[in-house]
């Protein structure tokens, strides 16, 4: 019975992305100590915590799909990111996906997002609260113009450069991921406090929000940190490396069968499917 379990949690892993994972039917987080387990793209979480729903300082959009689960740490950050914006009036900050009760991987949309340490954060700054329907359907504001090299600039607003400045200066937070034409503008926009454009690396799409990745938490043995960003602001030839004409067979990453679960993760997934 255990092996047929096993084989039928490798098939619903390596499912397309429009199948539900086994993830997705762990409605509440694993009891325990937090712990962060495995790879940003390959894990889990242990002892995951809601992030609050009710907030002056930020909304969260399409709770109906139940993606407001993190870390501690991440919970704090969202909280203390919030907080700032909130005290310099830049605006309303939207919360887009964060991770599942116990991590794991997503049906569809992303292929991090596992381990609890990652936030989708809109790049807009509604001054109004949402409504509720639009909370449930948000419409995303696109901020890269035709041709993917600049921002639209009637769509740029400095609150957007202070957002994601706040964020890159949390020591919690290690990478930020946004579209290369919105770090183009950011590093034109930086003047000398150029420090924080390390962490912000240039990514596909990302056109309308950050993906927000914090470090491995303290006492996450498990958990699997990725390498420091290179060196320098990343402004320079690193940035306009993505604005030359695609090679033949480049393009965006090639989906490729998720490697196996860590063990600990494996072992979580098999005790809730038994």
């Amino acid at each position: 019975m255990k092996a047929l379990l096993l084989t039928l949690s490798a098939l619903l892993i390596s499912a397309s992305s429009l199948a539900a994972t086994p993830w997705q039917s762990i409605q509440h987080p694993i009891s325990g100590a937090p712990q962060s387990i495995g790879g940003f793209a390959n894990g889990c979480i242990v002892g995951a915590q809601s992030l609050p729903l009710n907030s002056p300082d930020y909304q969260v959009m399409r709770q109906d799909q139940r993606r407001y689960f993190g870390h501690p740490d991440l919970i704090q950050f969202i909280q203390r990111l919030s907080t700032q914006v909130h005290n310099l009036q830049l605006g309303n900050v939207l919360i887009g996906d964060m991770g599942m009760a116990a991590g794991g991987r997503f049906s569809s949309g992303h292929a991090s997002h596992q381990t609890g340490l990652d936030v989708d954060i809109w790049l807009q700054l509604p001054k109004t609260r949402w409504s509720a329907q639009q909370l449930l359907k948000p419409q995303p504001l696109d901020l890269v113009g035709p041709g993917d090299k600049n921002v639209i600039a009637r769509h740029w607003q400095p609150e957007i450069d202070s957002l994601i400045k706040l964020a890159a200066k949390d020591d919690d937070v290690t990478r930020i991921f946004v579209n290369p034409a919105i770090k183009k503008q950011l590093c034109a926009d930086a003047g000398n406090d150029r420090d924080w454009l390390r962490k912000v690396r240039p990514w596909f799409a990302h056109r309308a929000h950050m993906h927000v990745r914090l470090r491995c938490p303290a006492g996450s043995i498990g958990c699997e940190d990725q390498p420091a960003p290179p060196p320098g602001d990343g402004c320079g030839a690193e940035l306009q490396s993505w604005f030359l004409p695609k090679q033949p067979g480049s393009g965006a990453p090639v989906k490729r069968e998720p490697p196996p679960l860590p063990p600990a993760c494996q072992a979580l997934l098999d005790k809730h499917l038994l």
